[in-house]
């Protein structure tokens, strides 16, 4: 019933920008297929994780961005190989057997957990929030976690994105491949403050900044199309009145991950920039 309900929402916001779409004169109600071989790849942001009931191990939902792009006119087939955990040599290793000669689109979201982000929110933000449970080894496993995603952004990350999309090229040529950004988990706050959480919210924020334009350097580097969706988030994160990340979850695997309006909102800015048509 769960998956059914997720399946009339959704269904319902790509049949309303679809029809956005056609009163400005971007598509038309006798549009063809367009899209017929869409794989979608990447992490549990790309699987779904947060926007419902999980469908497998790899958390898949009725929610993720490629399931409701699966609704549209101009898309014919959706497969979603993303898995949450995969890092960008995780994404060439076990997600590229089904991209061929006749895959159309490929979108990617990739990247975070080549930073060990959940070790960094798992450590740095429970400590920062007073929720540690022993504070002295979370201080310790804080400290290893932001060095290690400080590593990643001033060496190989890049290199490791290039070197993904690259094999993504190679396995399917003709495809059109798009390379989306993350959203920031928290709105802005006034610069200045000192305070244990307000310095995670800084630190979170920063990272997933210069993360997102690590990924967009990327895409640049090996032509492909980036897609930011931070503005679809503004006013929306966790320290919002209408959050869009989970957090507070009794399945911890879905905190700090998009809820199912953060999926459209995926989806929304995916659409704006016309890649489903």
């Amino acid at each position: 019933m769960a998956d059914r309900t997720a399946r009339r929402r959704h269904s319902a916001f790509a049949a309303a920008l679809a029809s956005l779409a056609m009163s400005l004169s971007l598509a038309s109600p006798a549009q063809a297929v367009t899209i017929q071989d869409y794989i979608a790849l990447g992490d549990s942001y790309a699987a779904g994780v947060g926007g419902g009931e999980f469908l497998d191990r790899c958390g898949h939902t009725g929610n993720a961005y490629s399931e409701i792009a699966d609704d549209l006119r101009s898309v014919w087939d959706v497969t979603n190989v993303a898995c949450g955990g995969a890092t960008t040599q995780g994404v060439v290793e076990s997600q590229l057997g089904l991209l061929d000669k006749k895959t159309d689109l490929v979108t990617i979201t990739a990247g975070g957990n080549n930073l060990g982000f959940g070790n960094l929110v798992t450590y740095c933000g429970s400590l920062a929030f007073g929720e540690a449970i022993n504070p002295v080894a979370f201080a310790q496993a804080c400290a290893a976690a932001t060095a290690y995603a400080e590593a990643q952004l001033s060496g190989p990350l890049q290199d490791d994105l290039v070197t993904m999309i690259k094999a993504v090229q190679k396995a399917a040529p003709k495809a059109d491949i798009v390379v989306t950004g993350y959203p920031y988990l928290f709105d802005p706050i006034p610069e200045g403050l000192t305070d244990p959480p307000s310095l995670f919210i800084y630190q979170a924020n920063d990272l997933a900044k210069r993360l997102n334009a690590t990924i967009e350097a990327a895409a640049e580097e090996t032509g492909v199309v980036y897609v930011d969706v931070t503005d679809e988030f503004a006013g929306h994160g966790i320290n919002s009145a209408t959050s869009w990340i989970v957090i507070g979850s009794m399945v911890l695997e879905e905190n700090f991950h998009p809820n199912a309006a953060g999926h459209e909102a995926y989806f929304a800015a995916l659409y704006s920039e016309s890649v489903y048509n």
